[in-house]
C-alpha cells in the first residue's frame, strides 16, 4: 500500500476538478488512518492532532486530494480538541450534508473535490461567520506560506 502523497495520483495542490475514484483505488493510495476518516467517516481522538494548536501561517488542504480548504487566518482556538476554522476558502471547497448519526442533528462537511469526510460544522463559532468547522487533523495537509 502506498501512503506517500507524492505517490497518490489524485493529490494535487493545483487541480480543482471533481474526482470520481473507486473505494478500492482510494484504499490503495491512502494510509489506513486517512482512509478511515476520509472514506468511512471516522473521527480521530480529540487533542491528538498537531494542527489543533498550530499557529503557522499557510493553507490547509484535503490530505486525500490536495483541495484547498481553509486559510490559517480563519483558524481559532475552540477548545473542542480538533482544529477549528470559521470560514472555508471558497463556497465550492466544502460540501454540506445533514448528518443524523449517533442520535444527533449535525451538518457533515466533506471535501468539495473528492468528497472525503472532514468533520462537522456548528453554529457556535466566532464572528464574522458564527460558524465552527470542527475538522479531523488526520485529513488535513498543511502548506506553509513561504
Amino acid at each position: 500500500m502506498n501512503t506517500d502523497q507524492n505517490q497518490n495520483p489524485y493529490f494535487s495542490l493545483d487541480d480543482t476538478g471533481r474526482l470520481q475514484v473507486s473505494e478500492s483505488d482510494w484504499r490503495k493510495v491512502l494510509s489506513p488512518e486517512v482512509y478511515h476518516i476520509a472514506r468511512e467517516k471516522g473521527t480521530e481522538r480529540p487533542w491528538t492532532s498537531p494542527f489543533e494548536e498550530s499557529k503557522e501561517i499557510g493553507t490547509y488542504h484535503c490530505k486525500a486530494c490536495g483541495n484547498a480548504l481553509f486559510q490559517s487566518d480563519t483558524k481559532f482556538e475552540s477548545g473542542c480538541g480538533w482544529p477549528s476554522f470559521y470560514k472555508p476558502i471558497s463556497k465550492t471547497s466544502i460540501i454540506y450534508t445533514p448528518d443524523h448519526s449517533h442520535g444527533m442533528e449535525r451538518t457533515e462537511v466533506s471535501c468539495g473535490r473528492c468528497k472525503a469526510h472532514l468533520g462537522h460544522v456548528f453554529e457556535d463559532g466566532p464572528p464574522p461567520t458564527g460558524l465552527r468547522y470542527c475538522i479531523n487533523g488526520v485529513i488535513l495537509h498543511f502548506d506553509k506560506k513561504k
